[in-house]
């Protein structure tokens, strides 16, 4: 058994080549092997958001705090608040973050693969944002 105490390890910022906006990433867990799965609890300010990605094994989010949009290519922009479970699908091309006005917090649980568990592509632009 291993107990990792609150605190104990370091918030970071998102990086600006994979966020736009202010956002402040906790780290929670990666299970040592053979498991594969780890977490993060994800504060996005208002207007922040992710770049579009994709997870090799999927994602999980689980929305703690605010309220905040998720969007699969090609499909409508959601919206998500405390409570609410969002599974997106393995290679599924997609965004997530606050809405313009509140921020949002969520905990996205994701597995490794091959030592990978995402792949980033281009910024989510302001007009493919705000429709």
């Amino acid at each position: 058994m291993q107990i990792t105490r609150s605190g104990s390890q370091p918030s970071r910022k998102g990086e600006a080549k994979y966020f736009t906006g202010d956002v402040r990433i906790d780290p929670l867990f990666q299970a040592p092997d053979p498991a594969r799965a780890g977490a993060g609890s994800v504060t996005f300010e208002p207007g922040a958001r992710t770049a579009w990605h994709t997870h090799p094994l999927g994602q999980t989010l689980i929305i703690t705090a605010g309220v905040g949009w998720v969007q699969g290519e090609n499909g409508p922009v959601e919206e998500v608040r405390p409570g609410d479970v969002v599974w997106i699908a393995p290679n599924l091309k997609h965004w997530h973050g606050a809405t313009p006005t509140t921020a949002m917090t969520h905990i996205a649980v994701n597995e490794l693969r091959d030592g990978k568990n995402v792949d980033w592509m281009e910024h989510v632009t302001d007009e493919q944002y705000r429709r």
